[in-house]
């Protein structure tokens, strides 16, 4: 038996086919998400319809090679929303994560703030309830809009041949306004921010079977692209902590629910509610493997003014970065702000002549962004020593051996690596394979999951 993975991500779509019992990936599709389009210069837009028609094609050549798929598990980048009419057809454009109508000004606050004030959840830009505020405030719902879901619920649902949209946990969370305790959206703060609790989705919790593809491959409700990769990467979610480098990075770390109930609340990390039980501790810095990228694009453009035309510096600057400077600087890489405060910048400090050199920006900088999580998770648990496993996922830490070293140093802890690239598609499998019976849990599915030797 095989089992499909789909993640829809902000830059890339991916679709893996995994062996349902030996957990190995056998074949695995990336394609770019070109779908970009312009927008104000503060919005972040994408065309549903051309993610959908590869989202489609991914899907049918991998149901034409196989013909023993018991499963499609489906995740994508959370926070985002794309408006649906009664039919269950897109009726706008989706405005992704990095959408940033929530900081413009109204009156002496951000709309985010605003929001955040009326209804005392805290909510940042590009998550789905700002965006919507926003565009109820200045009358930007589309006419025939009837609710609003994320990129992966509307092509999960459209896969399985549905009209409506059955959010899961973790993605209705994603969008703020989201009651932990209740599993469901708060009506009251909805309702004091003055907007239509109508519009808002349906939640489901579990591996909600949505129906079938057209060729009879059952469809699960999507879930967010945070606890897929969390499901996909980690063997043992009792031990281990997560971080992810991407175009930003995350930290992750799950946590049942007890006697207590929901997990309290952390000014440095936020709790997201796993998809079926339990909830991760979360923190996530907007940088991440961008703050590397922008050292590298300076480093070209220096070389450029010497005349020459540069190739990707990542290689050298990964060979300069492999051994701690002595008298090291001190950078923190918050270059573009925070979730809670997105006025806020980096900074360097401790620089002589004696460090100001390459090697210091390149270690300095991805010492800042090991440090950027781990003050986080350090804020953010109170008992650490249950901890023993330190977890890596993404292509900036996967491919970068000095982050890599920098990151098990900081932590103390032991570094794995998956043996499978493409962690989220992995996760949406496994959360697949539980929704069709082929394990009775999350933990059994993940026992799968090997790491690299």
């Amino acid at each position: 038996m095989k089992a499909l993975g789909l993640d829809i991500g902000t830059t890339t779509l991916c679709l893996t086919v995994i062996d349902a019992k030996a957990g190995s990936c056998i074949d695995s599709t990336t394609v770019p998400n070109d779908s970009f389009i312009a927008g104000r210069d503060f919005e972040r837009l994408q065309d549903p319809s051309v993610i959908l028609r590869k989202v489609f094609e991914l899907v049918n050549t991998a149901a034409v090679k196989y013909n023993d798929i018991v499963s499609l598990g489906v995740t994508g980048q959370m926070h985002g929303i794309v408006y649906l009419d009664a039919n269950g057809e897109a009726a706008g454009p989706l405005a992704i994560w990095q959408d940033e109508r929530g900081n413009e000004r109204i009156g002496d606050e951000t709309y985010a703030q605003t929001l955040s004030r009326l209804t005392g959840y805290a909510i940042a830009t590009g998550f789905g309830s700002v965006t919507h505020y926003y565009n109820t405030l200045n009358h930007q719902i589309p006419a025939n809009a009837s609710t609003f879901c994320t990129i992966h619920d509307y092509a999960a649902m459209k896969l399985a041949g549905v009209t409506k949209p059955f959010l899961n946990v973790t993605d209705a969370a994603s969008f703020g306004l989201f009651d932990l305790a209740a599993g469901q959206f708060d009506i009251n703060a909805i309702e004091a921010a003055g907007m239509n609790p109508a519009m808002f989705p349906q939640v489901t919790s579990g591996a909600t079977k949505l129906g079938r593809t057209e060729h009879g491959i059952p469809v699960f409700a999507a879930i967010g692209d945070n606890q897929a990769s969390f499901i996909g990467s980690v063997r043992e979610p009792q031990k281990s902590v997560l971080v992810n480098v991407g175009t930003g990075s995350q930290i992750s770390f799950y946590e049942p629910i007890g006697a207590a109930g929901i997990p309290s609340a952390s000014s440095a990390m936020e709790t997201r509610p796993m998809p079926i039980a339990g909830h991760l501790k979360v923190g996530a810095a907007l940088c991440g493997g961008r703050a590397y990228a922008a050292l590298e694009g300076f480093f070209r453009q220096v070389v450029t003014l010497a005349g020459y035309e540069p190739k990707r510096l990542y290689a050298a600057m990964d060979t300069l970065a492999a051994q701690a400077p002595a008298q090291p600087l001190d950078i923190s890489t918050a270059f573009c702000g925070s979730r809670e405060n997105p006025a806020l910048r980096g900074s360097i400090a401790n620089l002589g002549l004696e460090n100001f050199t390459p090697a210091h920006f390149i270690y300095g900088v991805l010492e800042g962004s090991v440090n950027e999580l781990l003050d986080m998770y350090n804020a953010g648990q109170a008992n650490k020593s249950k901890h023993k496993i330190l977890v890596a996922s993404g292509n900036g830490i996967r491919r970068g051996l000095p982050l890599q070293k920098i990151f098990a140093e900081k932590f103390g802890m032991r570094l794995q690596i998956p043996a499978h690239e493409e962690e989220a598609a992995y996760g949406a499998a496994l959360f697949g394979l539980v929704g069709a019976g082929v394990y009775a849990s999350l933990e059994e599915a993940q026992a799968l999951i090997k790491y690299r030797e």
